[in-house]
């Protein structure tokens, strides 16, 4: 009778860690699924009486963050729901879900709560305020619970390389600013406002790729404007140029649809930045 018994407890027992291993693999697949649910709108505060709007995706297995910012006015106007106001059509905001396939969670900046109206973030990318908006954001980013490991980029396009460059000199990663910072579509040349080549770029102490498109036709954004851009890069521990040809361009040669956007080589695009930025290792 003690024999059966005791066959009878080490069942139970087996059955009862049996329970607790399925348990945890559905608790640990509901993370994971949760964590990889579809895109959402997060607001955090960044200033005094100011918050900070992000469209996020966090896919399951991502080893790293971006957040990408966007050129223009940069006022993407991003709706509760997620839906675009404006620049649906921006390199980086169209690509988006390319980013969260390579593997990295995703943010896709907006201006700030009080900078939801003309002229945006226009006058406003190279501020201290816009700067305690982006460090609210890494942060975040960056908080145990998200729960994704990795380095946090900071990625701009035309504009919004005025803000990830400006920002990356203002920030070392250890006062809260980016492990790694990626430039596309560089503004290299501005008359009204100061270029990416004139900031003070030997300040910054993380890895650098830019990319760029050779028939780039915007006038600001030049590539035989390029070696003065590179040659500002000496200090960073990585710095790289990828250049890029052929695609497409239609309308103005400063839109997102002109080669100045990458327009028909997004996939091929976003493939060599994200391999860059795994291979770096910030």
């Amino acid at each position: 009778m003690y024999s059966r018994a005791r066959r009878c407890f080490t069942m139970l027992g087996r059955a009862f860690a049996v329970t607790l291993v399925a348990w945890g693999a559905m608790t640990t697949t509901a993370a994971h699924a949760q964590l990889a649910a579809g895109p959402k709108v997060v607001d955090i505060p960044s200033r005094p009486g100011v918050t900070q709007r992000f469209l996020y995706i966090a896919p399951a297995s991502a080893k790293g963050s971006v957040i990408l910012m966007a050129g223009g006015h940069g006022g993407l106007q991003i709706f509760p729901g997620g839906r675009f106001g404006w620049g649906s059509g921006n390199f980086l905001v169209r690509t988006r879900q390319l980013f969260a396939d390579a593997g990295f969670a995703v943010a896709v900046m907006d201006a700030p709560s009080d900078r939801q109206s003309a002229p945006f973030l226009s006058g406003f990318r190279q501020t201290t305020d816009h700067v305690a908006d982006v460090k609210a954001v890494i942060a975040w980013l960056k908080r145990a619970e998200q729960q994704v490991p990795g380095p946090v980029w900071l990625v701009g396009t035309s504009r919004g390389t005025q803000s990830a460059g400006f920002i990356a000199t203002e920030l070392s990663p250890a006062q809260g600013g980016p492990d790694g910072v990626v430039l596309t579509s560089s503004i290299l040349a501005d008359p009204a406002s100061r270029a990416v080549p004139r900031m003070p770029l030997e300040k910054i102490t993380v890895p650098v790729l830019v990319a760029h498109h050779e028939q780039d036709g915007c006038r600001l954004c030049a590539f035989s404007d390029m070696p003065q851009l590179m040659s500002k890069l000496a200090n960073p521990p990585q710095a790289e140029l990828i250049s890029f040809t052929g695609g497409q361009s239609t309308g103005d040669p400063c839109d997102a649809m002109a080669y100045h956007g990458f327009n028909g080589q997004e996939a091929d695009v976003v493939s060599k930045i994200t391999a860059w930025m795994r291979a770096a290792k910030p």
